[in-house]
């Protein structure tokens, strides 16, 4: 089921981020490198299962290790500490993150070859596209 996220994956176009961003809570400066950066996001899944997302920018790598269902704390690439799952739902790759009494959910999926994410933190919604990388 994860399998078809793997590979290497660049951002391709982001609709409503700063929005979004500024909803977490995300300060101004951070929020302008975010708008700028370009990331490339690259999935694999191990042998135990441990599936492995890195985004990648020009101002900063982030990698998180996690298997599906099982809660682990996050430090996500704007600082914050969550308690992330991390589950599987109808061909979606979900993510909960939960902090300081909020709640925000990622919904991956693969749509006419390219990956969707879309980011919900209450009424504010952002998507970004991302195309396979050859």
């Amino acid at each position: 089921m994860v399998e078809q996220f793997e590979g290497t994956w660049k951002l391709a176009s982001s609709d409503n981020f700063d929005e979004y961003m500024k909803a977490i809570g995300v300060n101004f400066a951070t929020r302008q490198m975010g708008n700028l950066a370009k990331p490339k996001l690259v999935i694999s899944v191990g042998d135990d299962g441990v599936i492995t997302m890195k985004s990648e920018t020009t101002f900063k790598t982030t990698e998180t290790k996690f298997k599906l269902n099982e809660q682990f704390d996050e430090t996500t690439a704007d600082g914050r500490t969550t308690k992330t799952t991390f589950t599987c739902e109808n061909g979606k790759l979900v993510q909960v993150q939960n902090w300081e009494g909020k709640t925000t959910t990622l919904e991956r999926e693969i749509q006419d070859g390219k990956l969707t994410a879309k980011c919900v933190m209450d009424d504010i919604v952002a998507v970004r596209t991302y195309e396979k990388d050859a």
